[in-house]
């Protein structure tokens, strides 16, 4: 009979202890902390590390590392008993951390650091039993499909796989461990997924390779790679996870909370709250979600954001009771997992998160040390992979037995992550429940259905909203708000001029009223180009005011999802309706082409433009100059040299906009 209880949050979470039914028996992992010696404390996986290696084989397995980062891999494989005779890392700051903790009386003691384009490099030693390492993972990720507006890139970074071939056939190792994204799977159709295992076994290697989530062994974070051991001979069997519903014995998943109490010396400071624009907003947001909470797909009465404008991890805050979500490498200052205590992780407690060793140096200030982090593989799922492949490739046996999967055997952390996610949206739309009488009644600041004011806007896309006259501002504005539209001017300040173009646009749905759609129309009596910025600022100036959205991505929606709204330029003026500039500036606000990766040929047919590469490129440069968002490979790495993506058809870059210090 099944004990009864009373816990709302067992219930909430209980597919993550009770998604598979399971006899009653110690799994291999609870055996191995048992004759470890390990307690099942905050800190247990360096523990366990530490005790594995205590009782390392005598036999010498050497290893190279590649791609080696921080070391997450290392460590974990370190500890496994392997003895890494070099590791190669390109970027110089990671390399110092490797260097620092390959001294003397280090974890890496007698590890040769070689910081150096991979492809210049060449192992000193002539052979090693084992490869280990993952190429930069950028190309695959779901960071570089935002960045590329595709799945998977035409990133060079995609082809570093073959450097790790080139060095495998060098060294001929009796096997490899190569970690990547799983997005790398489906990626552009498969073809380079195809390509890498191609070029693995035409160096003569069995290739053996899942889907793992690290929350599955141990680690409280999940986090979602692809594995793939190479063999030249044998067969290779991936570990029974130690941890969740596909254990043995169900054993818990190793939470948040747990992983960051007892660590030692640990001084959490007032300075970690959040502060700035968003700050305030993590307070409302419940533990295990993010932005979304603020949308108007969530059901919030003040949306803020629109529906997936942000990455996941924005304003993303931790639930204790479970692990966190995948740590990014690039983190900004919303990015989370934010703790569950409405402030930033403390380093301590991310590399707790990690499974990085509390004594472990990693060098840096806390960004830098965070990007190392996020590009690291979790040292206790290395454990687990690194004692699996001591034991079934180098024959090595164990105080415990391991038990690995049938190969046909599936695991579950698909169908609980989309569980999780149906959970977190009732507690979305529970606490929005609870919040909407305090936000009733709460309206935003309505301004006057007419008036003017003056705009000032700087060089770096900063800008500046006054009252009366000065001799700084750019542009005086009028405006006049009926129900069903609104009407602006634009003018330079203390000049009248005469009307140039006109921007007419058709807002989306949400601001519907009266079942009535509301339109906006802007006169423009200036031909400097500046002054479409000016539209498009004082324009996002009253809506912010008006209707709570943060800036113009939030109105009108992120880019890589059907537009619902129309804009259309119109140029009045003969001179301007002749520049190519405005010929550009014209195509690219209506929205032709936008959100699509193209070349300058392809934009120059569609837009029927008869004017040289090197015209459009100005053009293309001076629109992105007034806030008007151009990637190419020089803005992004993921989008191949000679392409080009718009992706919205108003200027959307700001002050605090990395990319306006890049050129095309």
């Amino acid at each position: 009979m099944k004990k009864k209880t009373n816990s709302k949050k067992q219930l909430e979470f209980s597919f993550l202890t009770q998604a598979t039914i399971h006899q009653n028996k110690e799994s291999w992992f609870s055996k191995a902390e048992k004759i470890l010696g390990i307690s099942n404390d905050g800190g247990w996986p360096d523990s366990f590390g530490q005790a594995l290696h205590s009782i390392s084989t005598s036999k010498t397995i050497t290893v190279v590392s590649l791609f080696s980062g921080a070391g997450g891999l290392d460590i974990g494989f370190h500890d496994a008993g392997f003895k890494i005779l070099e590791c190669n890392e390109i970027v110089p700051l990671f390399a110092e951390t490797l260097a620092l903790n390959s001294r003397e009386g280090q974890r890496f003691t007698g590890t040769k650091v070689h910081c150096i384009d991979i492809k210049d490099y060449v192992p000193e030693v002539p052979h090693v039993d084992f490869v280990i390492g993952g190429p930069p993972c950028q190309t695959f990720s779901a960071a570089g499909a935002r960045a590329a507006g595709v799945m998977g890139t035409d990133d060079e970074r995609g082809e570093l796989f073959l450097e790790y071939a080139r060095i495998l056939k060098l060294l001929n190792p009796k096997g490899f461990l190569f970690e990547n994204v799983y997005r790398i799977v489906g990626a552009q159709g498969g073809e380079p997924w195809k390509r890498i295992q191609e070029e693995f076994r035409q160096l003569g290697y069995i290739l053996f390779w899942r889907i793992l989530d690290a929350a599955d062994y141990g680690v409280p974070q999940f986090r979602e790679r692809l594995i793939i051991v190479g063999l030249k001979e044998g067969e290779f069997l991936f570990p029974k996870p130690t941890h969740g519903p596909d254990s043995s014995d169900n054993r818990p998943y190793y939470s948040a909370r747990k992983a960051v109490s007892n660590i030692p010396n640990h001084i959490i400071k007032t300075s970690d709250g959040l502060s700035g624009r968003h700050g305030y907003l993590l307070n409302d947001i419940p533990p295990g979600l993010n932005y979304s909470f603020y949308t108007e797909r969530m059901g919030h009465p003040q949306p803020i954001f629109a529906w997936r404008s942000k990455f996941s991890d924005y304003l993303y805050k931790a639930d204790p009771d479970v692990p966190v979500r995948t740590i990014k490498a690039q983190g900004g200052q919303y990015t989370g997992p934010l703790s569950w205590e409405n402030r930033y992780f403390t380093i301590e407690e991310l590399k707790r998160l990690q499974t990085f060793p509390d004594d472990y140096k990693i060098v840096g200030r806390r960004q830098k040390v965070i990007h190392q982090l996020g590009n690291s593989v979790p040292p206790q799922l290395a454990r687990i992979l690194g004692i699996s492949v001591m034991n079934q490739v180098f024959n090595v046996s164990y105080p415990f037995e391991i038990s690995y999967l049938r190969n046909d055997e599936q695991l579950g952390f698909r169908k609980r992550k989309s569980e999780l996610t149906d959970v977190y949206t009732k507690k979305a739309k529970d606490a929005i429940e609870k919040t909407k009488t305090k936000h009733e009644g709460c309206e935003v600041s309505k301004l006057k259905d007419c008036g003017s004011g003056y705009i000032t806007i700087s060089s770096d896309l900063s800008y500046k909203m006054q009252k009366s006259l000065s001799e700084d501002a750019s542009f005086l504005y009028t405006y006049m708000l009926n129900q069903a539209d609104w009407e602006f001017s634009i003018r330079p300040a203390g000049n009248e001029g005469k009307l140039c173009y006109d921007v007419h646009i058709n807002i989306p749905e949400f601001f519907k009223k009266e079942e009535k759609t509301l339109a906006i129309q802007c006169a423009v009596y200036s031909r400097d180009p500046q002054s479409l910025l000016a539209v498009w600022k004082v324009l996002e100036y009253f809506i912010k005011d008006n209707f709570w959205r943060d800036d113009l991505v939030q109105v009108f929606g992120y880019y890589q999802y059907k537009r619902n709204y129309l804009i259309d330029l119109k140029l009045v003026d003969v001179e301007l309706a002749s520049s190519d500039f405005w010929k550009v500036a014209k195509k690219i606000t209506s929205g032709d082409g936008i959100g699509e990766i193209t070349t300058l040929k392809r934009i120059k047919e569609l837009w029927g433009l008869s004017i040289s590469d090197e015209i459009l490129l100005n053009a293309l440069g001076m629109m992105k100059k007034i806030g008007y968002e151009i990637r190419s490979h020089n803005t992004n790495k993921q989008i191949r040299p000679g392409k080009f993506l718009i992706p919205y058809s108003f200027a959307s870059l700001n002050e605090r906009s990395l990319q306006r210090l890049t050129s095309l």
